[in-house]
């Protein structure tokens, strides 16, 4: 996992640029703390920070393939591609030679194989940019769901691109403006595939090919979410999954540095940890190494809410006791989730005000803990979106609502004390009307087989909605608060092998048993204890510290008294100080302390960032 960066303008002399690919690169640092490369030709200059894993010695970006003394192929890569030995014996089937045992290299004579149909061939996570020299092209790629990040800004005469919007913002000729749409676009919580928020950047979608040449530039899908007819039975639907699940898991433990696994107690995490330790135990090697955040009196103090039934640190010790893993609790306190630093350490990573608060900082100080002793992490993540954990899969009056069924889930759980609007009113946002031209284009994108019933119609828009909306907000979170750190957090649940198998099964066998991810309970059973297996949907937790709720409400009434606060020209001042000092329960409660994360946010961004709004 790495850092890449790029410039190519074929109207000057990059050789000359150095400077400016130098700065470029820098701004990946934390994502690749091993090692620095730039390599400029006359019109195309890139650069790499490199978090070593696989081929520690000879796996140095950018990668270059060479003819005759000169180079025919250069990349600066992220990412992992899990099938690269497999692809590797047939390229050298086929005439290639390597000299290193990296999957970077393994890219890069797939492409002089197959062209721009090699991404096809490619299983695994990645993101990066390949310059053909002779062709004088860049190819801007990014894997199947989206999990690493790839932006790019078109320039007058070629494109400049990075890991992360800093890195397109430090060239000297991007300025960092946003706009009303991409205001809305950050407080809207819909994560349109392409948008970057700020004015001009794009985000190369997932599953997504970006060509750049004299000619100009061109995008080209090469893979997306196609319903196929699905004929398995049941035991035959539960047996595939399982036998993928084992498959990838074996692909993706196979690293040269320490790995280990984030364990929650819930299906997801544990059914990872379990079939993790399996697989290592048969290579004699683990014990499996887990990791779990808690926060200081969670347990004790626990209250249910909506969402939040039980504790996880119970079934967390349980799990790891069942599995015999290396486990460590990481037990975070109220001062350190808002500790300052740590908030703007947040807000680097990410490079917007993130979405959901003391979300981001708690998984940014796991992810740091969890550094000090792994490299790599295997996570849980987006079983909800592949099998249907989510509440809103199950709730009719949810199903049936006429929007994301997240923003129809938390309007439903505010209620009628769901608090305004914070935002001042001649900012003219329509953050509703936005976020239902978002939903309506993405329900044009949803291909449905002849014939499906209105149940199974609805279901597939459902599973589309989620799995390229809504898993691209918790990825883009996970990837940017563990790169932050040089960790490298892998998905099984996101191969595409999977969540195509998954999304082709009809809801009524996603649900045989009338549960939430009825096929994964029911393929990974046998590996895991009963409480957990029994256990309902618990999402990623958020502190239930009275002391938290306090800070927060503390620190936004500072900045609204603040009169050199620039967040207080966007707001409604009295709606403001209603929020921040509103006595709100439930669902209402999640919303507002929302609204106030956000507030906070979006002030630390404005008075830290180098960012101009420029609003209609």
């Amino acid at each position: 996992m790495c850092g890449v960066v790029g410039w190519v303008d074929f109207a000057r002399d990059l050789r000359r640029e150095g400077a400016v690919l130098r700065a470029m690169t820098a701004t990946m640092s934390l994502r690749g703390p091993d090692a620095e490369g730039v390599w400029l030709d006359e019109h195309a200059g890139l650069g790499h920070r490199r978090l070593a894993v696989i081929d520690l010695s000879t796996g140095a970006q950018p990668m270059t393939v060479e003819h005759d003394g000169a180079a025919i192929a250069v990349i600066t890569y992220s990412g992992e591609v899990y099938n690269y030995r497999e692809l590797r014996t047939q390229l050298r089937g086929l005439g290639h030679e390597f000299r290193t045992e990296s999957d970077t290299e393994v890219v890069l004579h797939a492409y002089l194989e197959w062209g721009e149909n090699f991404a096809e061939h490619l299983n695994g996570m990645y993101a990066f940019g390949l310059w053909d020299p002779r062709e004088q092209a860049l190819l801007l790629v990014r894997d199947r769901m989206g999990i690493k990040p790839l932006y790019y800004r078109p320039m007058p005469d070629g494109v400049v691109f990075a890991s992360e919007p800093k890195g397109v913002l430090a060239h000297p000729q991007v300025p960092a403006v946003v706009d009303t749409d991409g205001l809305r676009e950050l407080l809207a919580f819909t994560k349109t595939p392409g948008h970057a928020i700020y004015r001009d950047l794009r985000e190369v979608r997932p599953g997504e090919i970006v060509r750049v040449d004299r000619s100009g530039l061109r995008a080209r899908r090469y893979w997306s979410l196609t319903p196929r007819e699905h004929t398995d039975d049941r035991d035959t639907t539960v047996r595939t999954v399982r036998e993928l699940l084992d498959d990838i898991v074996q692909r993706q433990l196979i690293a040269d540095v320490p790995l280990g696994v984030l364990l929650s107690g819930g299906l997801d995490s544990s059914a990872i940890t379990a079939l993790a330790a399996r697989a290592l135990a048969a290579q004699g090697a683990g014990p499996v190494r887990s990791f779990a955040v808690d926060f200081a009196g969670q347990t004790e103090h626990f209250q249910q809410t909506g969402m939040h039934l039980t504790p996880d640190a119970p079934f967390v010790h349980e799990v790891a006791q069942h599995v015999g893993s290396d486990h460590t609790d990481i037990v975070l306190d109220s001062p350190a989730l808002m500790d300052p630093l740590y908030r703007t350490g947040v807000l680097t990573a990410a490079d917007v005000p993130p979405a959901l608060g003391d979300m981001y900082t708690s998984l940014y100080l796991l992810f740091r803990a969890v550094r000090e002793r792994s490299t790599v992490a295997l996570s849980g993540e987006s079983a909800d979106e592949v099998f249907g954990g989510y509440a809103w899969f199950h709730d009719p009056a949810v199903i049936r609502a006429d929007t994301f069924p997240w923003v129809a889930a938390v309007r439903a759980a505010a209620g009628d004390s769901r608090p305004p609007s914070l935002f001042a009113p001649d900012l003219k946002l329509d953050l509703p009307g936005y976020q239902d031209a978002a939903y309506r284009q993405a329900l044009t994108e949803v291909d449905h087989l002849p014939g499906e019933s209105p149940e199974e119609y609805r279901m597939r828009e459902m599973f589309y909605l989620n799995l390229t909306r809504f898993v691209q907000v918790l990825l883009d979170r996970k990837d940017r608060m563990s790169m932050a750190h040089g960790l490298e957090v892998r998905v099984p649940f996101c191969d595409h092998r999977l969540v195509e198998y998954v999304y082709n099964v009809p809801w009524s066998l996603k649900s045989f048993d009338g549960r939430e991810k009825s096929l994964l309970r029911a393929a990974t059973a046998d590996v895991l204890p009963a409480s957990v297996v029994a256990r309902r949907k618990s999402p990623y937790p958020s502190t239930q510290d009275p002391a938290y709720e306090r800070m927060l409400a503390d620190r936004a009434r500072a900045v609204l008294t603040d009169p050199g606060a620039p967040v207080r020209a966007l707001l409604d001042d009295n709606r403001a100080r209603a929020l921040a000092g509103a006595k709100l329960e439930g669902g209402a409660l999640a919303v507002a302390r929302r609204g106030v994360e956000m507030l906070l946010g979006l002030n630390e961004w404005l008075s830290r960032y180098p960012v101009r709004l420029e609003l209609n």
